[in-house]
This record gives structure tokens, C-alpha cells and sequence, in this order.
């Protein structure tokens, strides 16, 4: 179980479960989970939310969060992301609608249940070799300059350390372009 809360997101992630649309944690806080520890004042969801399912879903949230159900619509077809701000707290929720690739697919088939111990509930969050991957990912296409993606890449190298599944990892990076980070993050003492 981990000490780590999701505050009003779990407000949202209750809509998302009570509407059957598949979701996963991700960004800073997935690595968190998996890696070292870092305070964030926001929250990533990837989510697969059917057109069909916008109405309902923004209905849901409406009372509590700031949503524009524009936004979310073009979000989902453009396969973009929106947010969603917490009112009384100003908590921002960032939803991103699942892509169309293969590794997009295999993310969220991969996903975790994680118990949150402070809540007593469990959600859904990323691998710790898929947030790997992704956060490779936004530290390569952000030009390699951010120290936080790096830090949190190594943060999840070694915590994780032997349990990472090598194998899929170095399938994706090969398919992603990413095995010269991987292998300098593996690479990488303590």
C-alpha cells in the first residue's frame, strides 16, 4: 500500500469506474508510486472515454470541477488532453485520452491496482516499465533538458531495480526509439 494521495482525483476517478470508461494514473504521481517520492499539485489520467460517455461524465463532474464539455469533446477526437480544476481546491486534474499506437493499447492493458493506504481504496495506475517508457519519452521529445523526468527516471531504476521487466522494456524502446536512454539510465550507478 502507499501513503501517497490522490485528493479530489479520486473524485474523478470514481466517476470514471462508476461509468465503466478504463483509466490508469500516470505522470509524477504513477512515478512516485513505482520510484522516489516528489509533491505535485496535479494529477495525469490517461483515460479511454467514449463520445457516448461525455455527457454523462461531465454531468458527473460538473458540481465540483470546472469542465468544459467542448474541451473534452474535442479532446477525445482529437485523441488530446483536457483539465479539469477542483473548485474549492484548485486541484488540477489533467485527463489524456488514450492514443491510437500500440504501445498506447499496451499501457493501459498493463495496468496496476495500487491500494491507497490513506484512502483505503485501490485505483489503477501505470507499470512501473510503462511510466519508464513514457517519462523517456517526454524527457527525449522535451529536447533531454528536464532534470525532473530524468530524476524520476532514475528515482524508478532504483527502486524498482530487479524487478522491472527487462525484456519489455527493451521491446519498446527499440519500437519507440528510446534504447540509447534506456541503456544510459540502466546504465546509471545507484
Amino acid at each position: 500500500m502507499t501513503e501517497l494521495s490522490l485528493g479530489p482525483a479520486l473524485e474523478v476517478i470514481q466517476v470514471l469506474e462508476d461509468l465503466g470508461i478504463r483509466y490508469q494514473v500516470g505522470g509524477s504521481f504513477a512515478s512516485s508510486i513505482h520510484g522516489t517520492p516528489r509533491q505535485t499539485q496535479d494529477i495525469d489520467l490517461v483515460i479511454d472515454l467514449p463520445v457516448g460517455s461525455i455527457v454523462p461524465f461531465v454531468r458527473r463532474l460538473s458540481g465540483s470541477f470546472y469542465v468544459d464539455q467542448e474541451s473534452v469533446r474535442s479532446a477525445v477526437r482529437r485523441k488530446a488532453s483536457f483539465n479539469l480544476i477542483h473548485l474549492d481546491t484548485a486541484f488540477k486534474v489533467d485527463c489524456f485520452q488514450i492514443g491510437d499506437g500500440a504501445f498506447d493499447a499496451a499501457e493501459l492493458d498493463r495496468s496496476i491496482t495500487v491500494t491507497l493506504a490513506a484512502e483505503n481504496r485501490t485505483i489503477q495506475a501505470k507499470s512501473p516499465e510503462d511510466i519508464l517508457l513514457r517519462k523517456l519519452l517526454w524527457y527525449r521529445d522535451g529536447g533531454q533538458v528536464s532534470s525532473t523526468q530524468w530524476q524520476d527516471v532514475r528515482g524508478l531504476v532504483r527502486t524498482q531495480g530487479e524487478r522491472l521487466d527487462l525484456d519489455y522494456l527493451d521491446r519498446w524502446a527499440t519500437e519507440l526509439g528510446l534504447r540509447e536512454l534506456l541503456a544510459k539510465v540502466l546504465s546509471e550507478p545507484g
